[in-house]
């Protein structure tokens, strides 16, 4: 996942509404109360076109993030009549994606929308369809070589702890000596670092404020537990938290809960809709939390699709697609939490 500053073209919360192409909101519809966040409305040249099979190789949904981010792809494909969709059955082994992509490659689909498990090591597998002539639309995890696809789409890391950095130093920048800690995601993961950096490098304006104590989880419910509860322990007393992760923030909350602990205020990542919920009821210490919106799989579709019928993006004046796309972390809290709840995810 990589930060702003490598590639191109950021797209802010301006111009993800002006630009009435990457939308950010789902279907309100009562009979799908449980499912994920989803991007609702079709981008802005939704006539129906010539038709387009767009081949789809996602992550294994182990995680409510990468839930999300298959059901987003497969909600928007079917706002498209002329869009036919193949999925794989998505997979987190790097051996076991390169053979479905492949797949995907002999059946001749016209555009291919990959997140890979691991950027690096689907290189290879990116070239070989850009080489039969198949557009690659690489999502999120960036392959090593631009020729192994032709448009990036995905989220900001470095913005993320650029911005709750700075969230977090406003809400504190009068209090004297005042400390933080930081509960990562997996420490071996490049978007992890970006994450980190971008934080240490909003604390920088704050003078006032010191990171005390930094923990790694594994973006999962127990070990967001395990690690809150060390962090806790180790330092009697905070006042803020960032959490990487709001899968994690489950588990932290746990261990907050049963610390009996309240004198600090927590910030999240990624936008789940168990954290918005938190933030709009008030009741608990998280406040708020940083998106990594899941909606970029919807993005990637709108994107294949366009590729597919030789259109560019609607609000855009070029006559192709553009090579990269950076989403915005918008920080949500109990102030606008409305406009963003309906994106969040289970």
């Amino acid at each position: 996942m990589p930060q702003t500053s490598r590639r191109g073209l950021l797209f802010g919360t301006a111009a993800v509404s002006a630009g009435a192409f990457l939308t950010a909101c789902t279907s309100n519809d009562p009979k799908e109360k449980d499912a994920p966040a989803q991007s609702g409305a079709p981008a802005a040249d939704d006539k129906p076109g010539k038709p387009v099979t767009i081949g789809f190789a996602g992550p294994q949904a182990d995680h409510g993030w990468l839930n999300a981010i298959n059901e987003n792809a497969r909600s928007r494909a079917k706002k498209y009549s002329e869009v036919t969709l193949e999925t794989t059955e998505g997979s987190n082994d790097t051996a076991a994606q390169i053979g479905q992509v492949k797949t995907l490659i002999n059946k001749k689909v016209d555009v291919l929308v990959i997140l890979p498990a691991d950027g690096k090591a689907l290189t290879q597998v990116g070239l070989e369809a850009m080489r039969a002539g198949i557009p690659v639309i690489n999502l999120d995890r960036v392959f090593a070589s631009p020729q192994a696809y032709r448009c990036w789409i995905g989220g900001d890391n470095y913005g993320m702890g650029l911005n709750a950095g700075t969230y977090i130093g406003e809400q504190l920048k009068d209090k004297k000596n005042a400390k933080v800690v930081e509960l990562a995601g997996i420490d071996n993961l490049e978007l992890t670092k970006q994450r980190s950096k971008g934080f240490a490098d909003a604390l920088k304006n704050y003078p006032n404020i010191e990171l005390v104590a930094r923990q790694a989880a594994d973006f999962t419910v127990e070990s967001g537990q395990a690690k809150m509860a060390q962090l806790l322990q180790a330092q009697k007393k905070f006042d803020a938290l960032w959490n990487h992760d709001d899968d994690q923030g489950v588990g932290a909350l746990r261990a907050i809960k049963q610390a009996g602990r309240d004198e600090f205020l927590m910030v999240g990542g990624a936008g789940a809709k168990s954290a918005m919920d938190a933030i709009k009821a008030g009741d608990s210490v998280l406040k708020a939390t940083v998106l990594y919106p899941p909606t970029m799989a919807a993005s990637a579709i709108d994107l294949a699709r366009a590729l597919g019928q030789s259109k560019g993006v609607p609000g855009l004046s070029e006559l192709e697609i553009p090579t990269s796309l950076t989403l915005y972390s918008a920080v949500v809290t109990k102030d606008n939490v409305d406009q963003y709840l309906p994106t969040g995810f289970n």
